[in-house]
């Protein structure tokens, strides 16, 4: 059988490890013979990331001899029932930004090179396989046009689609490539698995507000759904943003040593998001709808991997569709982008659920990857999934309960050969590590109960007393080049970030923990790991951001969002120092929404309650929604806000203007490796 891990056949790739290995093993006894000095630029990819070293070609290589990569199963059901595909796929937003690019990611072929640990090679190969595919009669799934899948479901009459995507633009193309394979049907259901952007946030690229009553169209999500959809990027949106560019490797170019997928998908399309309100609620579980003549069976799960959340069996072809509660890959259960913690134990209880309800699946598909076939397959794979949250859980809880810290239980556990030898329980997206903090701060939140963490030093100030008290920067430099020769990578970049924080301006120790984080992006296994290592070396490089996300390409999700939410993330931004001592009363009246909120500022916090138009303030503002959104979006100024048609003010503008010049405006562009 052919193997594109290895570009040849299996007995030919067995040989060819041995061979590698031997390479390696002499590479490394080279260079610890080697008298000179270990340059920390050689060969530089366009992005700066450098060469990596033979420690880590060696440790990537032993990867291939704790896993079975023989195991081709995978690989034959990613690619089972494939209709068509479009190897030149790229899709562009209306100014022409490609948001989408297929064939970025043709460099992953053939075996794993040294740059990337090969078990997410693994991953990033069955993700690459994309286009348009039936899973069985009746159910289609297009994969590769986003980070997500939409799955196409035909009814009696029409077509259910079940998630439409992250964004606008691959939606429509997505559909679009389904309608030139498949028997075009008009769209009769859309279905939201769960509240996360990238399974509703491409709705407006195959439907509109208008068609929906005009059609009477179906618009199904979970309990909760807008709630979460709304709220959970409105307060924490602009620090969530930034990391998230670190997660996903925005910056990084798509390459053997940049990014070379998220481990979930290849990566979010970052195009023009939307979102339209459920007709219909899921609210518990088992719950029967039928959809245009087909029944559905749905379970609800909130707060599992999303906090609205739902899955779904349909009986007549006995095909379980397990939304993102189950997939193939560890997930998170706290997200590297920043995210409230998820519950692994209720987690875990859900799918035992679905293993109770749906046990009689012979068809398994999901909100990412690809499906699987066959009853013993399907419940062998959920029931492993099951264990593999709680295991994260009870032994997390256990070692706790013996006094272990975050970091040493991190350090100290590792699911048991029965469940990490699955591909599908491996860290590609969420890892043991980062998983068993999170369990630690569901229950007992970020104190470790050592009062020398209790108040700590600012990263600063502990990184001057750090470098000082090793004999200053240079000193501090020759043990981190010490330890980097010696490969001991999570060293060097616990001594440099010290340093960086010291003295920001010492080129010789960015220049070495860029290369450390090279390293360890390397090496990584998950691919939210390697892109926040190969980012931070990225923005040592290169500097921060100039441009912070554009919040305009949510104006159809901030159009849908309540805006006394909008009036909690003001007050989040509300700058208290300044605003110490101010009184100040402002009334929003929204002209064509027939709402009016109060605003106050006192003891320096912003407050805000439903109003009347004509409630006393020292300034009342009485403008239309749209208006308001061109003012949140920053298309409208104070000048134009003052100027504008759509606006009436009444009272104090002098008031007004000092109101709007105590709240910050952040422009998500900060840096997060230095300081």
């Amino acid at each position: 059988m052919f193997d594109p891990l290895w570009g040849g056949f299996e007995e030919q790739g067995v040989k060819m490890k041995h061979a590698l290995l031997h390479s390696v093993l002499l590479q490394f006894l080279l260079l610890a013979a080697c008298d000179s000095r270990i340059s920390y630029e050689p060969d530089a990819d366009s992005d700066g990331h450098t060469a990596p070293t033979a420690a880590t070609v060696a440790a990537n290589a032993a990867v291939l001899n704790e896993l079975d990569f023989s195991d081709r199963q995978d690989f034959e059901e990613a690619t089972r029932g494939l209709i068509a595909s479009d190897p030149a796929l790229k899709i562009a937003a209306e100014d022409g930004t490609v948001i989408w690019n297929q064939p970025a990611y043709g460099f992953i072929d053939g075996e794993s090179p040294g740059s990337v640990n090969p078990s997410l090679w693994r991953q990033a190969s069955l993700n690459n396989i994309h286009g348009l595919f039936q899973v069985t009669k009746g159910i289609y799934q297009l994969r590769g046009y986003d980070l997500s899948n939409m799955t196409i479901i035909e009814g009696e009459t029409g077509w259910i689609i079940v998630d439409p995507l992250t964004a606008r633009e691959t939606a429509a193309a997505a559909i679009a490539f389904a309608r030139q394979h498949l028997h075009a049907r008009p769209i009769v259901a859309m279905i939201f698995t769960h509240s996360h952007l990238d399974h509703f946030g491409g709705v407006l690229g195959i439907l509109t507000a208008e068609g929906i009553f005009a059609e009477n169209i179906r618009i199904i999500a979970p309990e909760g759904f807008m709630e979460a959809a709304t709220s959970e990027n409105i307060i924490a949106g602009t620090a969530m943003g930034r990391r998230a560019m670190y997660m996903y490797g925005k910056p990084l170019s798509r390459s053997e040593r940049g990014h070379v997928d998220s481990g979930l998908g290849k990566s979010p399309a970052f195009g023009t998001f939307g979102l339209l309100e459920p007709t219909e609620i899921i609210d518990r579980t088992p719950q029967t709808v039928m959809i245009d003549g087909i029944e559905f069976v749905f379970q609800n799960a909130p707060g599992s991997e999303a906090p609205a959340e739902l899955t779904f069996y349909l009986p007549h072809v006995k095909a379980f569709n397990g939304a993102e509660v189950t997939s193939h890959q560890m997930h998170n259960v706290y997200t590297l982008r920043g995210a409230r913690v998820r519950d692994a134990l209720r987690w875990s209880n859900y799918i035992d659920e679905s293993i109770e309800l749906f046990g009689e699946a012979e068809i398994y598909l999901a909100s990412h990857h690809w499906p699987i076939w066959g009853n013993e397959r399907i419940i062998h794979f959920l029931e492993q999934q099951r264990d593999t949250y709680k295991y994260l859980h009870d032994q997390t809880v256990r070692l706790f309960n013996t006094g272990m810290t975050p970091g040493e239980i991190a350090e100290t556990i590792e699911l048991p050969s029965s469940l990490r030898q699955s591909f599908y329980n491996r860290g590609y997206y969420g890892t043991v590590k980062h998983n068993a903090r999170a369990v630690y701060q569901g229950y007992l939140g970020w104190y470790d109960g050592n009062p020398a963490n209790l108040d700590p030093l600012p990263p600063e100030e502990a990184g001057k007393r750090y470098v000082e008290s090793m004999g200053g920067a240079a000193a501090v430099l020759e043990k981190a080049r010490a330890a980097y020769e010696a490969a001991d990578y999570r060293w060097v970049a616990e001594l440099l970030n010290h340093l960086v924080f010291a003295d920001t301006g010492n080129r010789d120790a960015k220049v070495l923990l860029a290369a450390t984080y090279d390293q360890l992006g390397y090496q990584a296994e998950s691919g939210p790991w390697r892109d926040v290592y190969l980012t931070a070396a990225y923005e040592l490089r290169h500097g921060a951001p100039e441009k912070g996300l554009n919040i305009s390409a949510m104006e159809d999700i901030l159009r849908r969002t309540p805006v006394d939410r909008f009036f909690d993330s003001m007050a989040a931004r509300l700058n208290g120092p300044d605003a110490e001592g101010v009184e100040l009363r402002v009334n929003f009246v929204f002209t064509d929404l027939g709402q009016s909120h109060l605003l106050e500022i006192s003891n320096a916090v912003l407050h805000h309650w439903p109003s009347d138009p004509e409630t006393e303030a020292s300034a009342t503002l009485k403008l239309t929604h749209d208006l308001f959104l061109q003012m949140i979006t920053g298309k409208a100024g104070m000048a134009e806000l003052l100027l504008s048609d759509d606006l009436e003010l009444a009272g104090s503008k002098l008031d007004l203007v000092r109101f709007f010049s105590l709240f910050d405006k952040p422009e998500g562009r900060f840096s997060i490796v230095t300081p």
